[in-house]
């Protein structure tokens, strides 16, 4: 199934009957990205403390559509996505993630992990496109960094669509400073993540100094290599 049909009631974005037609306000999470990301700023892997809820992110969402739906005459319909790889072997340690995201609302678009561009980047794009051709009112980008959806975002606020990047502000400088395109930080929707997030900022760092982990490990540069060998 391609990332053109994993949802079921498409609504298509011309008015029938003179009825306006059902406009989507689309949450997208880059689930590979924000992973890095939020290691990074733990140090490691994230305990439970740590990992994102999805249920507040939902409500969050609900809320936001019910806000933005005070500015528009169509009816408005939330619609959120988890786009993710999966790594050979892993499938049985992933799935009660998967279908717990499912219980909550949110639908999963999971490409498998062959190599180092088998990120999930241009799936995104072409969701928020077809969503576009629909009928979009709305479009939130959750990624740790989200420079790939920097001009389709700016794109698409230029014709006055709402348009938000959800992240870590250390790590979207991009959008923090766009005069378009509006940022909010995940720590900052209630209940998103159960225990302060231990930040360091370089523009704020201890006395003592503080420990920057990598994005990656440096293996990834053999795989890199491989690749371009191949």
């Amino acid at each position: 199934m391609s990332v053109h049909e994993e949802l079921p009631g498409v609504t298509d974005s011309s008015v029938v009957d003179g009825v306006e037609p059902v406009r989507k306000v689309l949450l997208v999470w880059d689930a590979p990205n924000l992973d890095m990301g939020l290691g990074a700023i733990l140090g490691g892997r994230p305990t439970a403390a740590y990992r994102p809820r999805f249920d507040a992110l939902g409500r969050w969402l609900l809320g936001r559509t019910a806000e933005l739906s005070r500015l528009h005459s169509a009816t408005l319909e939330p619609e959120a996505t988890v786009f993710t790889n999966i790594a050979p072997g892993s499938a049985d340690v992933v799935r009660p993630w998967v279908e717990a995201l499912r219980n909550v609302g949110f639908a999963v678009f999971a490409k498998p992990k062959i190599d180092e561009d088998s990120d999930v980047d241009s799936d995104m794009l072409r969701h928020i496109e077809l969503r576009h051709r629909e009928g979009l009112a709305g479009v939130m980008v959750a990624s740790a960094d989200g420079q790939a959806f920097r001009e389709p975002l700016e794109r698409l606020a230029q014709e006055g669509i709402a348009t938000q990047v959800l992240g870590f502000r250390e790590h979207a400088s991009w959008a923090v400073t766009s005069e378009i395109i509006e940022f909010l930080d995940l720590e900052d929707i209630p209940g998103v993540f159960r225990e302060p997030l231990p930040r360091v900022s370089l523009e704020s760092l201890p006395d003592e100094g503080a420990w920057l982990q990598p994005f990656r490990p440096l293996s990834a540069l053999l795989v890199g290599r491989k690749s371009v060998a191949e």
